[in-house]
């Protein structure tokens, strides 16, 4: 099946929520226009749906391969990298200074969108570079960003994040690569990285890599981490390839999902040492990485957005052909499934929970072009407080529902979708790995609590409720005429939603250091919450511009009406769930912690 990109729904978001208008008129915004961001948006729908999807069911059945150190893609793959690379799509966000477009990060967003939703196999490579770009841009020298910017920019070269290694997992406290100072001022690394997306390929002339690593006389813990720049192949003065680094791949994992992406094993230093040039100063890397990592759990969390917007699709086309049984209403013959009360109940879950997350994810977007762009110093501080407390939320959010729709689709499909030549089953091992990479979702939710909630003493949770608060009204004085109904309930679940989410902040700050287990027990629970609340507050905003809409004679009525509905099912079928949520956090936790580790 082909991907159809949403682009109707983006755009209304994009303008609607995100206030893209509003947007270009910041500086360095102003080629940002509705008009030619709808251009764009077009011209890479065509291409994702036409050059990419196709790639994604074969690359599953055909991985990338690995023989004698060097790693061939799926079929296509370097064929199609290329496409991607010459037509500036990977630059869309990037600086004009080093060869990208220098669009706002929300234009990016949809665009990143739907090339995960082709194919995430794929997308993977340009989200690691994407990483990698943010990290130089931010902590690279001026060498460094002139030797490496341009080349990452254009396509040219990839760029890949180097964390885990087999003893270390997400603890990076236990990373031991180590790196040795050269009088020259380089540093010869030593030592294995595992599960490094990308870690070799063939798409691409080099490989950049970022990696973190330990000096000689660095102190123990996160705080003896620095940052390195590894490339594959190292660079002359001249710019151009020079001979191979010690760098090199020793093997390639057998995955459940993404197998068309290659899961590289590194090994550095094994004939005499891989050299790299020092990001920063010595000891800080770990800083500095979570500028890539902070950039890559979005990017993850789009992936979610963009897997559910296609497991929606695949499902919403199989439940119109397939025909079995009759209608409940009365039908003489059988009827396609989608005339079924529940078949219809799963589709509007799904298509409800891709929706408020793809609101949400472009709203934080927008906040993070805001806080680089505007010219008032406290509202950039404001946006730049919200956008850090949404990526959490929206990274685990959006990859947990990936899988809750994932899995819908089979369900939708019945026994068919348990069959892999059908193809939806990809969909569902795909998801799985979105909750675990760039940070597990507990992870996300460990950082909610203690960097974004704790630290800031609710500030920037607060301001949000503030704006909640203020969409509550809007729809209490939104109840008249032909939606009174949608209106009302929507008012509703999102007061209620609200309530229960101020409850479980005001529980995290006062229990945090008398009874810090019982809070992080809920730690989860408090990201789901935020995410059904927080996503329940941009569907409310969406129907209220539906509203507008219609109430301007909008010729679009249907899309419009859809939108409200949408909204409504959301507010009650999932926001609905915040209550449950808030008891299990605030009142649960005893029973969390009760068994001991014996009684398991």
């Amino acid at each position: 099946m082909s991907y159809t990109a949403p682009l109707k729904d983006m755009l209304f978001v994009l303008n609607e929520l995100a206030d893209l208008a509003a947007l270009s008129r910041l500086p360095g915004c102003e080629d940002a226009s509705p008009e030619t961001v709808e251009a764009i948006l077009e011209e890479n729908a065509k291409f994702c749906s036409a050059v990419i999807a196709p790639l994604n069911a074969s690359g599953d059945k055909e991985p990338s391969t690995w023989k004698e150190g060097h790693v061939t893609t799926s079929k296509g793959f370097k064929e199609a990298f290329k496409a991607f690379s010459d037509a500036g799509w990977q630059g869309v966000q990037h600086t004009v200074d080093f060869g990208g477009q220098g669009l706002p990060k929300c234009v990016a967003t949809p665009a990143i969108e739907m090339l995960n939703s082709a194919s995430i196999s794929f997308a993977l490579c340009p989200l690691l570079t994407d990483s990698a770009i943010e990290a130089l841009m931010t902590a690279g020298s001026n060498a460094q960003k002139n030797t490496y910017l341009e080349n990452l920019i254009s396509g040219k070269w990839t760029g890949t994040m180097n964390l885990t290694e087999p003893q270390a997992g997400s603890d990076l406290a236990a990373v031991r690569t180590r790196a040795v100072p050269q009088d020259d001022g380089t540093y010869k690394l030593f030592g294995t990285k595992i599960f490094i997306t990308y870690g070799e390929h063939d798409m691409a002339e080099n490989i950049i890599h970022l990696v973190l690593a330990r000096t000689p006389d660095a102190p123990e813990g996160v705080k003896g981490i620095s940052l390195f720049i590894v490339p594959k192949f190292m660079i002359s003065t001249d710019g151009s390839i020079g001979v191979r680094n010690d760098v090199h791949c020793v093997s390639i994992e057998h995955k459940l999902g993404i197998k068309a992406s290659p899961t590289a094993t590194l090994q550095f230093g094994d004939h005499g040492g891989a050299v790299g040039t020092l990001v920063g100063t010595e000891n800080r890397g770990l800083e500095i990485m979570f500028i890539m990592m902070n950039a890559a759990r979005f990017g993850v969390a789009l992936q979610g957005i963009g897997l559910a917007e296609r497991s929606y699709q695949r499902a919403v086309r199989f439940a119109r052909e397939r025909v079995q049984s009759r209608d409940l209403a009365g039908s003489t013959g059988p009827v396609s499934i989608i005339h079924h009360p529940d078949v219809r109940r799963m589709l509007m879950s799904m298509r409800a929970q891709t929706e408020a997350a793809r609101a949400l994810a472009y709203v934080a977007a927008a906040a993070s072009d805001i806080a680089h762009h505007h010219t008032d110093a406290e509202t950039r501080q404001k946006n730049q407080a919200l956008y850090e407390y949404l990526v959490p939320v929206i990274k685990g959010w959006s990859t947990e529902m990936s899988i809750d729709v994932a899995s819908t689709c089979i369900q939708v499909h019945g026994g068919m979708g348990f069959i892999e030549e059908t193809g939806v089953a990809q969909y569902y091992r795909d998801a799985k790995i979105l909750t675990i990479y760039e940070g597990t979702t507990a992870i996300q939710a460990n950082d909610l609590i203690s960097r974004k909630t704790v630290r800031d003493g609710g500030a920037a949770i607060h301001a949000i409720l503030a704006q909640i608060a203020q969409t509550h009204g809007q729809l209490r004085a939104t109840q008249k005429g032909e939606h009174t109904a949608d209106f009302a309930a929507l008012a509703k679940q999102l007061e209620q939603g609200a309530k229960a989410l101020e409850d479980v902040v005001s529980y995290v700050l006062a229990n945090m250091k008398s009874d810090v287990k019982a809070v992080f027990a809920g730690s989860v629970l408090y990201l789901k919450l935020a995410g059904v609340v927080l996503g329940g507050w941009q569907m409310a905003r969406a129907a209220i511009a539906a509203e507008t809409k219609l109430k301007a004679g909008t010729e679009d009525k249907e899309f419009y009406r859809s939108k409200i509905a949408t909204a409504r099912f959301f507010a009650e079928h999932i926001m609905s769930q915040s209550s449950g949520f808030r008891t299990a956090i605030v009142e649960g936790s005893s029973s969390t912690l009760a068994l001991n580790e014996d009684q398991f």
